[in-house]
């Protein structure tokens, strides 16, 4: 267990500082762009973002994680999925491009073909970093993926300030996005000395793709799913609706996911390593999850509770209209990590089959949900996906227990203390929102007083991902 310990310790430190050093300058820089621009200006670009996020995903196509998982991969292998991804984003960039007509006319507004067409070439560039980034995941290697990243984000991000300022609304944030790619790509093709052969195996890729295909059936239903929200929520209410609800999206991501997203990318090449030995599998499976909520929990019933000073301070008054949006979706996301992880055993173990399929099953449920609370208003909608994440974990709970004998009661247990210990923090957080302090007072009262809460509560209650933590620290 020492090695995995150690292959975690430093995968998660230096997943850490990829993530959150890049999130961090993003966040920082969209605060900057999001005082200089509408609600309506991220609306328009949240418009687009199914077909974007639906191309990209095709664009990996599921392989990338079979890469990870397979354990005799070639080079072969490597140059076959390289020559498949490059192929797939250069016929979806032009189906975009030939769909921004039509696109613009689903929504009313003519102004967002050029924007579409202009998006399209970021799926051909995305494509061309698919291989360098696995084989960096594969190695744990998130030193250099930081250094990628964070330069890009930099570069990409001083660039759609000065637009911004300039007046070019919508158009900053299309020349950031695209200028972080490109930057990104050429850094990973720089870092990465890995070259591809003139070889592409047709068994190579029916051995990738009997995995992969399931994954990228998975990830594309997921991937619908929630962009189906935004497009939903663009159709039925004003742009203006659909930019508070993108910014409060992306402000309880923040946090769940990328603090998902480092613990992902390192689980899931460790427990393809043991993904034979079962019991091992489960010890570290549970850490896994129990370390993700011990994090996660207190953050966003935290950000529920604060939502209001917060966005405020962050966003201005003009944008006060997020609040109760932030506060209903931040619920949603705290259940995030813990389906992530349980996804990730599925894949782990081979079972991209059984993965797939309750996928399917999760998301007719979800557009249900979706579709009955709709005449309810947005409020409702929102209400929406914490049902859908409630359910989703329900069944992920009883699937886990099938995989590797892993008890139901045994996988509640490890996380209800948490969770009613961060509900606990959270009435007394938001009780500040009743004093008569200012905005900036109330919230920095908030994180101190609900910091030290959770953990006495934690400390009290004998929760020991406090000490696991405390030992992940020093090390």
């Amino acid at each position: 267990m020492m090695d995995i310990k150690q292959k975690t310790i430093t995968g998660v430190a230096w997943s850490a500082v990829e993530r959150f050093s890049v999130q961090i300058v993003q966040f920082v820089v969209q605060i900057i762009i999001a005082r200089l621009l509408f609600p309506s200006d991220y609306g328009m670009i949240s418009m687009l973002a199914i077909f974007m996020a639906i191309a990209q995903t095709f664009t990996d196509g599921g392989f990338g994680n079979a890469l990870i998982q397979k354990k005799d991969r070639t080079n072969t292998d490597y140059s076959t999925v390289f020559y498949f991804n490059i192929s797939v984003g250069i016929i979806l960039s032009i189906i975009l491009f030939l769909s921004s007509g039509l696109i613009s006319q689903f929504y009313n507004m003519p102004e967002l073909k050029p924007i579409v067409q202009v998006m399209s070439v970021n799926l051909v560039i995305l494509s061309f970093q698919v291989i360098q980034k696995t084989i960096l995941t594969i190695k744990i290697d998130f030193k250099t993926q930081a250094k990628a990243s964070l330069i890009g984000v930099l570069i990409g991000g001083a660039i759609g300030i000065i637009m911004a300022y300039k007046g070019y609304g919508a158009w900053a944030l299309v020349a950031q996005f695209t200028t972080i790619n490109i930057i990104q790509t050429a850094l990973f093709w720089y870092f990465v000395k890995w070259k591809p052969i003139r070889e592409f195996s047709k068994d190579s890729f029916k051995r990738l793709f009997n995995f992969g295909s399931k994954i990228l059936g998975a990830n594309l239903l997921q991937t619908i799913y929630l962009n189906l929200y935004t497009l939903v929520i663009g159709k039925q209410f004003s742009a203006t609706t659909l930019g508070y609800y993108s910014r409060a999206d992306q402000f309880a991501q923040f946090p769940s996911s990328n603090i998902t997203g480092i613990i992902w990318r390192v689980t899931y090449p460790i427990m393809s390593e043991i993904q034979d030995d079962d019991l091992k599998l489960k010890q570290v499976f549970r850490q896994y999850i129990k370390l993700s909520a011990f994090i996660v929990f207190p953050i966003m019933v935290g950000l529920a509770a604060m939502a209001e000073p917060f966005i405020i301070i962050i966003l201005t008054e003009k944008w006060k209209g997020i609040v109760p949006i932030l506060q209903i979706i931040s619920f949603y996301y705290m259940l995030y990590p813990l389906n992530a992880i349980s996804q990730n055993l599925m894949q782990v173990k081979g079972r991209s089959d059984m993965f797939f399929r309750l996928e399917i099953v999760k998301k007719l449920i979800g557009i249900a949900l979706l579709f009955i609370s709709l005449p309810f208003g947005i409020y409702y909608v929102c209400s929406s996906l914490i049902a859908y994440g409630l359910i989703n974990l329900s069944i992920n709970i009883y699937y886990n227990s099938k995989l590797i004998d892993f008890k139901i009661k045994d996988q509640i247990r490890d996380i209800i203390k948490i969770f009613f210990v961060s509900i606990i923090m959270g009435l007394v957080v938001y009780s500040i929102n009743l004093t008569p302090l200012s905005n900036i007072p109330k919230l920095l009262t908030g994180t101190i007083i609900g910091s030290i809460t959770y953990l006495i509560l934690s400390h009290i209650t004998k929760i020991p991902e406090l000490k696991t933590l405390r030992n992940l620290i020093k090390k």
